[in-house]
């Protein structure tokens, strides 16, 4: 327990910011939860046994302002055996995410400041790391009618989406796309054309030929992109692209950048690390909704994510129980545990020079930040003190076993994975996982 008042400094690390243009080695003095100083070599924030409680030694280490996911399904309320918020931000913190934003597809839907205000007070009570809810575009999910979003944003919904249920009804998205412009808030669209998708489990292609599965062609995407462009066009909208994992859709997200429209997208590890090829076996792990695609896919989406087209990188955690993914392919549930495995995946970008680290920090931290609009994504003095402390050289086995979410169900179940969270400070609280033991047992309270 650390006294109040007490200091926390973060020593020698390599502080990487966007937001202020930072990347350098440097020190961190956090001051009751807040951003006290920061200083860069040659300079060093000078420390005495009498304001020092605490000194994480962050040498070889990149700091971070805390990762911000705004795509996960935190499962509460109504299907807390998936997830629960406790369990869902316990997840997040250990893959070295502060701020989570969860979706509406809960039972009963968050399509009412009720669900919305639930989910917040279980958040301030339980929550290991900071929830934002986003609350439904229509009543139930089912694309027929708004939901009531002026009152849901007043509780505390920072955008709207019917995610998992793309809305079909063009009249109805545009009306969304209007009634939100007051709130200068995002719609997030899941974008996809039932009728074209059909009933799908998997890409359309070689691979589903193969297996003899239904396949979801990615037409089904791109043209839902384009109408959904199209409407943003006509209202002047705020539209924001989730989970894209498409060639085209990449292609007509860029056009639209380039002709001024108020477009955001992001993707998610997934899209572009695996192909469908993942699925052969009739593995349900790398069952996800949308597929995963082709290697023409994969290349799209990294070159989107080097010149810009794509702003964020997201995880779509979508956890389910054991049972839902251990059944024919064809009956299994759609989704991956991702929040414990992205940024190590991520890192693999950087690596491979597909990114720079301030870039990736600036697609993981920033850019979803300046997106909905929250007071996150930075290491400025007066700032919350959300930072993640990352070993960039540590090596670890994915062991889904091991994860601290209920969700076990990844398609990297093996891979070794290089780049691990080491600390991470949110809320006022220090979680140390350097030991990777329980993070019940390595928390300290910054009162």
């Amino acid at each position: 327990m650390v006294e109040k008042g007490e200091k926390i400094l973060i020593s020698g690390g390599q502080i990487v910011d966007p937001s202020q243009g930072i990347n350098c080695v440097g020190d961190l003095l956090i001051e009751k939860g807040k951003i006290k100083s920061l200083a860069l070599e040659p300079e060093k924030i000078e420390k005495t046994e009498e304001d020092i409680t605490k000194v994480i030694n962050a040498k070889g280490m990149l700091v971070f302002p805390g990762l911000v996911d705004m795509h996960v399904h935190l499962r509460e309320p109504g299907y807390e055996y998936k997830e629960t918020i406790k369990t869902g931000t316990m997840a997040a913190v250990r893959g070295g995410f502060t701020s989570v934003c969860c979706m509406p597809n809960t039972k009963p839907v968050n399509d009412n400041e009720t669900v919305t205000e639930f989910i917040l007070r279980k958040a301030f009570a339980e929550g290991a790391c900071y929830v934002f809810p986003i609350g439904a575009i229509t009543k139930g999910q089912k694309g027929e009618e708004l939901s009531e979003m002026g009152m849901m944003y007043e509780a505390g919904c920072v955008a709207f989406s019917d995610d998992g249920h793309p809305v079909m009804n063009s009249l109805v998205m545009r009306r969304a796309l209007e009634y939100t412009k007051a709130f200068d808030v995002p719609i997030i669209t899941h974008a996809e054309d039932i009728n074209l998708s059909a009933n799908g489990v998997m890409n359309e292609g070689i691979v589903s030929h193969e297996l003899g599965l239904r396949g979801i062609p990615a037409e089904a995407e791109v043209i839902m992109i384009k109408r959904d462009i199209e409407l943003a066009r006509l209202t002047g909208g705020r539209l924001h692209i989730a989970h894209v994992s498409t060639r085209g859709g990449v292609k007509a997200i860029r056009e639209a950048k380039n002709s001024g429209l108020r477009v955001t997208a992001e993707t998610c590890p997934h899209y572009f690390t695996l192909t469908d090829d993942a699925a052969r076996g009739y593995n349900t792990a790398a069952k996800v909704n949308p597929p995963l695609r082709t290697v023409e896919d994969l290349e799209a989406i990294k070159e989107a994510l080097s010149d810009g087209t794509i702003d964020v990188i997201a995880t779509d955690h979508a956890p389910h129980h054991i049972d839902e993914k251990n059944c024919e392919f064809d009956r299994a549930a759609f989704g991956i545990s991702g929040l414990e495995t992205a940024l190590s995946l991520s890192l693999n970008l950087v690596k491979e020079g597909v990114l720079s680290i301030d870039e990736l920090v600036e697609k993981m931290s920033l850019n979803p930040s300046r997106i909905l609009g929250l007071d996150k994504g930075t290491l400025k003095v007066g700032a919350d003190a959300d930072i993640t402390v990352v070993d960039p050289e540590a090596q670890w086995k994915v062991e889904p076993d091991e994860f601290y979410s209920k969700g076990k169900n990844t398609p990297f179940k093996g891979f070794v994975l290089k780049g691990l969270t080491r600390v991470v400070i949110c809320k006022g609280r220090i979680y140390d996982f350097t030991e990777r033991q329980d993070t019940e047992q390595h928390r300290l309270i910054l009162l």
